[in-house]
């Protein structure tokens, strides 16, 4: 008869096979880190070994036991799409864009390709890409290689625009309306605007060209969000991101803003060549409802002052004349406030709230949609969106402005309203508190999170906005998506804590270029759109706004991230799972990935050793 075994003994054994793995798993750390500091010697044979002591082992043990052979698969493998897409953009390709009516620009709106034309492999990066400079170098300088066009540093030489310089593009902060600067043209607006004490936080800038207003509005902490269409000017919005810059493909046309009503704390327009006395005020109406009760918008260049003016820029004063007229008597209309017109500058504000025009005639008839953020290919209309109400003469619609930072941990008046059906005071505290403990645990995993090495941030399905608020820092922004198809809409919220943010469906590409962010962070996307469309559609847009050697984080229940990691393991993408903070038994998992260094016309079957190096630092 067979003797029982001792079960302090077993325990005994269980105990020191535990120490022994963790005393491996820290030596090879230890080693891992001496090579790389550069004293150690046979680097590459410390980074395989390091590659393949994988201390989340022990944490992953059991799962990878109860999941058998489907942890270990890998799906399909994707292939590297041809060179001539290497800048591809599917919903503003320029093929496909001249195809639709150029009235209105609406041939430079988004227009996707049909389910039979899409792409369904790796975009490649161009050969010689390279990793952006850290901010705020990244600002200044662009390596060539990165986005290899020269046209602008022909087309605007004599603009300051951008100066190629050997390897690297500079951007001198130049402009068309700021001659002497970004810094000296903010100043003078920030003469007016209050920059200064953290009240005006949130921008809009409509045809921001490389994006220098936006680059430099960082040194107020102001947040801008700029867009530019794909047009004869090929990259310059590619630029702006590349730069470190919030920025999309986008265009004033004939849909609205991809933004909620009641946004931004300022708009602005230099010269971005928008018609705005054009369609009845159509384009001031859809500035006047993303714009917050009480916020500014400038215009600098034609028609202000064209009386001045008229000879520099070479037009007719008869047609100037009109542009300012009719642009005058819209902003009349809209009830705003001239604060400010000086040399090629104009500066208005809206009212804050209904009553305080009294003057206001009404001829402008007001929106009739009973969602005034129900704006994903909507058509843009000629009318006035409605104020929130206000029970007093002196109430700001829409709640008292705060100044940044205090407003991005403040309860939101959206939620303190009731405004958002579901989301009480309760809930925005408790949904605060539980991302600063999330993102504390993604730190643990992935260390260099807030070391500067992330610059371009975008959380897919963001919530409240509080991944965002936990990381915020100069180092960083997070550009906050809301899925169309989200239970609530809380974009509002997002924009009101002084972050910024976007209405996108992940069934479509996004409006960006090619490797533009530098970190996904996508909760519950996978969960979110398992009925609306594929899952490797999305995960193949993912990789094509992804840097190489870019991250991922994942967060969602355990079946859907296994299908997720089968998907990635053809893409050349490395990944490691781990558990939820809170521990094994929790349903929900986190998958980390790091997408590969490869370019263009490379036999990219291994990864290169700074794909290696990257994902050891993960």
């Amino acid at each position: 008869m067979a003797k029982k075994g001792n079960p302090t003994e077993s325990r005994t054994r269980s105990s020191i096979s535990v120490f022994v793995v963790l005393g491996l798993c820290c030596f090879f750390y230890i080693l891992g880190a001496w090579q790389r500091s550069g004293f150690g010697k046979g680097d590459s044979i410390a980074i395989e070994v390091t590659k393949q002591t994988d201390c989340s082992i022990l944490s992953n043990l059991n799962f990878e036991t109860h999941n058998g052979d489907e942890a270990g698969t890998v799906g399909n493998q994707f292939e590297p799409c041809d060179a001539q897409y290497i800048d591809y953009t599917p919903c503003q390709d320029q093929d496909r864009a001249m195809t639709f009516p150029r009235e209105n620009m609406n041939y430079r709106e988004r227009h996707c390709p049909p389910e039979k034309q899409k792409l369904r492999c790796l975009i490649p990066a161009p050969k010689g890409y390279a990793t952006p400079f850290p901010w705020p170098k990244s600002r200044d300088y662009v390596p060539f290689a990165n986005a290899p066009y020269k046209n602008l540093t022909v087309e605007k030489a004599v603009q300051n625009w951008i100066q190629y310089e050997g390897n690297v593009f500079r951007f001198p902060g130049g402009g068309t309306q700021f001659p002497h600067g970004a810094d000296a043209y903010i100043d003078e607006l920030a003469s007016v605007i209050p920059m200064e004490n953290g009240m005006v936080r949130t921008a809009l800038d409509t045809g921001c060209g490389v994006a220098s207003w936006g680059a430099y509005l960082f040194k107020k902490n102001v947040l801008a969000m700029s867009f530019a269409p794909r047009d004869s000017h090929v990259a310059q919005v590619q630029f702006a991101l590349e730069r470190g810059v919030p920025a999309v493909i986008g265009v004033l046309g004939t849909i609205k803003l991809p933004y909620p009503s009641g946004a931004f704390d300022m708009a602005h327009c230099s010269r971005c060549l928008i018609p705005w006395g054009a369609n009845d005020g159509m384009y001031m109406m859809e500035v006047d409802r993303v714009l917050r009760p009480g916020g500014y918008w400038v215009l600098s260049g034609p028609p202000i002052s064209w009386s001045i003016n008229y000879r520099a820029w070479q037009r007719p004063q008869e047609d100037l004349q009109e542009e300012q007229r009719k642009i005058e008597e819209i902003a009349r209309l809209l009830c705003w406030e001239k604060k400010y017109e000086k040399g090629e500058i104009a500066i208005w504000r809206k009212r804050v709230n209904y009553d305080s025009c009294s003057e206001q005639d009404l001829l402008v008839p007001f929106c009739q949609a009973t969602n005034v953020n129900d704006v994903w290919y909507k058509q843009m209309e000629a009318c006035i969106t409605p104020y929130p109400k206000t029970t007093e003469p002196d109430d700001v619609a829409g709640g008292e402005w705060k100044p940044f930072s205090e407003r991005l941990n403040a309860v939101p008046f959206r939620i303190s309203s009731g405004s958002i059906p579901g989301v009480s005071v309760e809930t925005f505290q408790e949904d605060d508190k539980l991302w600063k403990k999330h993102v504390n645990a993604y730190k643990r995993t992935n260390k260099i999170i807030d070391s500067g090495r992330y610059r371009n941030i975008m959380d897919m399905n963001a919530g409240l906005g509080s991944f965002a608020a936990a990381l915020e820092s100069p180092k960083l922004w997070v550009m906050n998506v809301m899925p169309t198809i989200a239970e609530k809409d809380t974009l509002g919220v997002i924009f009101e804590r002084g972050l910024i943010g976007i209405y996108h469906d992940w069934c479509e590409a996004f409006s960006s270029y090619p490797r533009t962010y530098d970190l996904i962070h996508a909760n519950g996307v996978f969960s979110l759109y398992k009925n609306s469309c594929s899952a490797e559609d999305i995960l193949l847009e993912m990789d094509r706004i992804l840097r190489p050697e870019g991250a991922v984080i994942f967060r969602d229940q355990i079946d859907v991230l296994m299908k997720v990691k089968k998907i990635v393991g053809g893409m050349r993408w490395n990944t490691k799972l781990v558990d939820h903070e809170d521990g094994p038994l929790v349903s929900e998992k986190i998958l980390f990935a790091v997408k590969q260094y490869w370019v263009v016309g490379e036999n990219n079957s291994t990864t290169s050793q700074r794909s290696q190096e990257r994902e050891l630092s993960v």
